[in-house]
C-alpha cells in the first residue's frame, strides 16, 4: 500500500472517531469520493490498525442505524421550506 493512501486512511479514521462523521461527511471534508472513504474504512483500515478499525466500525454501525431518522428529518425540513 502506498504511503499517501495509508496516511489518508489513518486521517479519515481519526476524524470519523472524533466527530462521529458519516461516510458522506468525511468524503466531503477530505475531498475524496464516498466509495473511497468506505473502502478505506472497511477494507484497508483493518489491515493497518485493527483496534482503530473496531472503533470506526462502531461509529459506522451507529450511523447506519440512525440513517432512516436523518432521512425523515431532511424530508421534513425540505417540505417546511427550512
Amino acid at each position: 500500500m502506498q504511503e499517501y493512501i495509508r496516511r489518508r486512511v489513518l486521517e479519515i479514521s481519526a476524524y470519523v472517531i472524533e466527530t462521529s462523521a458519516t461516510v458522506r461527511g468525511a468524503a466531503k471534508v477530505f475531498g475524496v469520493s464516498k466509495s473511497t472513504v468506505h473502502k478505506d474504512l472497511t477494507e484497508r483500515l483493518p489491515r493497518i490498525n485493527p483496534q482503530m478499525a473496531k472503533q470506526v466500525r462502531f461509529v459506522l454501525d451507529i450511523n447506519k442505524a440512525e440513517r432512516h431518522l436523518r432521512g425523515g428529518d431532511a424530508t421534513r425540513k425540505k417540505y417546511r421550506g427550512e
